[in-house]
C-alpha cells in the first residue's frame, strides 16, 4: 500500500486541491499530455496510476517506461484494441467487457487513497463508443478524494465531463502524417 502524505494548508488559496483534467479533441497529443504530467509527477516522487481504456496490449514506450519508473508510475492497459478500426474484428461485447474491467480498476485506484494522480487514458473515447456509460464516469469523479488529481483523455469528451472538470484542453488537428500515409512512429505515437 502506498503511503498517503499529509499536505500543508495555506491562507488565501487552496493548496494541493485535486484537479479533474480533460485532454480531448481530434488532434494528436492527448495521451502524450497526460504522460507528460505523469512524468513530471513521478519526478516529484508522486504516485501515478495510468489505466488505459480502448488501446490494446501492444507493447508501447509508455508501458516500458512505467516499469523503469516504478513504484511511482504504474501502467495498466486493459483495452481490447481500437474499436472498428485498424483491422479490428472483435465483437463489441468483448470491447465492452474490457472497458468494464478498466473502469473497475480505475474505481479501485481512485478510491484507494494510495495515489496522487490517476490517468484514465481514452476513457472519453470509451464513453463516445458506448463501451461505458458517462453516468458511471461522473459518479466516479464525484467520489474522488479531495486531493487526488484525475486526468481523462480521449476524443469527444461529453459536455457533462467537461462541466465537471477544472481544466480542459482541446487538441485540434491541423496536419497529421497519417493523412499522408505515414504510419504511427515508435517513440512518437506508441
Amino acid at each position: 500500500m502506498r503511503r498517503v502524505r499529509q499536505r500543508k494548508k495555506s491562507k488565501g488559496y487552496i493548496l494541493n486541491k485535486g484537479l479533474i483534467i480533460v485532454f480531448t479533441g481530434d488532434g494528436k497529443g492527448k495521451t502524450s499530455a497526460a504522460l507528460g504530467v505523469a512524468l513530471r509527477a513521478a519526478g516529484h516522487k508522486m504516485y501515478v496510476s495510468i489505466v488505459q481504456f480502448v488501446k490494446g496490449a501492444k507493447p508501447t514506450g509508455e508501458a516500458r517506461a512505467s516499469e523503469r519508473l516504478s513504484p511511482e508510475l504504474e501502467f495498466a492497459s486493459l483495452g481490447s484494441g481500437f474499436v472498428n478500426c485498424c483491422g479490428d474484428t472483435k465483437p463489441l461485447s468483448e470491447h465492452k467487457r474490457s472497458a468494464a474491467q478498466a473502469l473497475n480498476l480505475a474505481r479501485q485506484r481512485i478510491l484507494s487513497g494510495s495515489w496522487d494522480i490517476v490517468v484514465l487514458d481514452e476513457i472519453n473515447t470509451a464513453v463516445a463508443l458506448g463501451l461505458i456509460d458517462v453516468k458511471d464516469v461522473l459518479d466516479l469523479l464525484a467520489k474522488k478524494p479531495p486531493k487526488l488529481h484525475v486526468i481523462l483523455t480521449g476524443r469527444s469528451a461529453r459536455p457533462e465531463v467537461i462541466e465537471a472538470a477544472d481544466l480542459v484542453t482541446e487538441m485540434h488537428n491541423i496536419k497529421h502524417p497519417y493523412d499522408r500515409g505515414i504510419p504511427a512512429q515508435k517513440g512518437i505515437d506508441y
